[in-house]
C-alpha cells in the first residue's frame, strides 16, 4: 500500500470563502489571488472553487496561460506585471490586465507594438515600500501611460503592509491610505487597495474596499490577522487538509527520549505515536516538540494533542496521552479538517503555523511535491468571470 499521507484540496471551501470576502464587500469586485499554484493548492484542483470570482489575480504567465485553457475569458491581472518586454505580447494575445510599478514597464509598453490597447493597473507606493511610485511620481506615470496609444484604461493601486494591526498607535492602514488619496484624488480610473486584512476588518468602508478588492489568503481559509482573531471568527474554512497516520507506537519510561538531539524526554511514563510525516513533506522541522512547551498542535483521531521530539525528515511523533484508544492505522490530522463525523474536530494551519514560528502562507506553499493530492469532489460554482464577466 502506499504511505498513508496525503493531502485533501476543497474546492467548497475555496467558493465559501469568496462568497465571505463579498460579504464583507458587497459593492466590489472580486479578485481571487490565485499565485504561487494557488498558494500551493493547486490551480486546477481548485477551479470549481474560483468560478465566482470576478477575476483572477497572480504572478506567473505560466499561470496565466493555465487558466485561460481552462476556459476563463474573465479578467487575469498579473500582480507584478511584466518581467521583460517580450512579456507584453502575451499579454496583447490572451488579453492580460498588468500592473505597472517602475519607469521600465512604461518605456516597454510605450514600444510594444499592439492593435488592443492594454488595461493596465498603476501602482502606488504608498509605504509597503516593495514595488511603486511614490506620490508626485505617480502622476507622472500616470500622465505617460495616458499619452500613450498601447493604453486604454488606467486603474490604481496600492498593497497595504498593516491591514492586520495597528502602526504608531493607529490602524494600520491609515497612514497608506492617506498617501494614496492624496496622490490620487483627482485622478480618474477604478481603485483596487483591500488585500484579505482588510477586505475582513474594514470592507465596510467605502475608500478601502473601492472598485475591486483581492481576497489572497482568506480565499484558502486562514485568518490573515490571527491569532487577534482565528478563521471561525470570519467563518472562513479550510481549502486544505494533511492527513496521515500512525505507523507505530512506542511506550516510554521516565527520562527516555525521542527522536534526534534527545530534544524531548519523557517526564513520566506515557505512550506515543509515529505519524509518516515529516519535513519532506513539507512539514515545518522547527515545529517545537520540547518537553518545556506545549509544543505543536495534532489531531489524533479527531482528538487535539500535540508533537514531541524533533520532525525528522518521514516521521515525527505524537503524545498519546490523551488518546489511549489510539493505535496503528490511527488518522492523524496534521492540520485542516479532523476525521468525518468527529464533532467539532479542525486544526486550523494557523495553530500549526504560530506554533511553528511562521505563517499559514509558508505552510501551504511548501506542500512537497511526494505528498498525493486528492481534491474533494465538489459541483462547480457558477460565476461571472469564467464566462465572459
Amino acid at each position: 500500500m502506499p504511505r498513508p499521507i496525503v493531502a485533501q484540496i476543497h474546492p467548497e471551501a475555496i467558493a465559501h470563502n469568496l462568497a465571505e470576502a463579498r460579504r464583507h464587500a458587497p459593492d466590489a469586485r472580486l479578485w481571487a489571488v490565485i499565485k504561487a499554484n494557488a498558494y500551493g493548492h493547486g490551480i486546477e484542483r481548485v477551479w470549481p472553487g474560483l468560478l465566482g470570482a470576478d477575476g483572477l489575480a497572480l504572478l506567473d504567465l505560466a499561470e496565466a496561460e493555465r487558466v485561460r485553457a481552462l476556459g476563463w475569458r474573465g479578467p487575469v491581472l498579473l500582480l507584478e506585471g511584466a518581467f521583460e518586454p517580450r512579456d507584453l505580447e502575451l499579454c496583447s494575445r490572451l488579453n492580460l490586465w498588468h500592473v505597472v510599478h517602475c519607469d521600465e514597464q512604461i518605456a516597454w509598453l510605450a514600444a510594444h507594438k499592439t492593435h488592443q490597447p492594454h488595461r493596465v493597473f498603476l501602482k502606488m507606493n504608498s509605504g509597503m515600500n516593495r514595488l511603486g511610485f511614490r506620490g508626485p511620481a505617480l502622476r507622472s506615470a500616470w500622465a505617460r501611460l495616458n499619452a500613450l496609444p498601447q493604453v486604454d484604461e488606467i486603474s490604481l493601486v496600492t498593497h497595504f503592509s498593516d491591514a492586520d494591526a495597528t502602526r504608531d498607535g493607529e490602524d494600520g492602514i491609515a497612514y497608506q491610505l492617506r498617501a494614496f488619496v492624496e496622490a490620487t484624488q483627482d485622478l480618474p480610473g477604478e481603485r483596487s487597495l483591500s488585500n484579505s486584512a482588510a477586505i475582513l476588518r474594514h470592507g465596510e468602508r467605502l475608500d478601502v474596499r473601492a472598485d475591486w478588492v483581492r481576497a489572497g489568503i482568506l480565499t484558502y481559509g486562514s485568518a490573515p490577522d490571527f491569532p487577534e482573531h482565528d478563521a471561525a471568527h470570519w467563518r472562513l474554512r479550510p481549502a486544505m487538509t494533511l492527513k496521515s497516520r500512525l505507523i507505530a507506537t512506542q511506550d516510554l519510561q521516565t527520562g527516555d527520549s525521542v527522536g534526534y538531539g534527545s530534544a524531548y524526554r519523557a517526564p513520566r511514563p506515557m505512550r506515543i505515536g509515529i505519524v509518516a510525516c515529516g519535513y519532506a513533506d513539507g512539514y515545518p522541522r522547527h515545529a517545537p516538540g520540547g518537553h518545556d512547551g506545549p509544543g505543536t498542535p495534532v489531531l489524533v483521531d479527531g482528538n487535539r494533542t500535540r508533537t514531541v521530539g524533533r520532525v525528522s525528515m518521514d516521521m515525527l511523533a505524537v503524545d498519546l496521552t490523551p488518546v489511549p484508544a489510539a493505535g496503528i492505522g490511527s488518522e492523524v490530522t496534521l492540520w485542516g479538517r479532523g476525521p468525518h463525523g468527529t464533532p467539532g474536530s479542525l486544526l486550523p494551519i494557523d495553530e500549526v503555523a504560530r506554533a511553528a514560528g511562521t505563517i499559514a502562507y509558508e505552510l501551504m506553499c511548501a506542500l512537497a511535491a511526494r505528498v498525493p493530492v486528492q481534491v474533494e469532489a465538489t459541483e462547480a460554482v457558477e460565476g461571472t468571470g469564467a464566462s465572459g464577466g
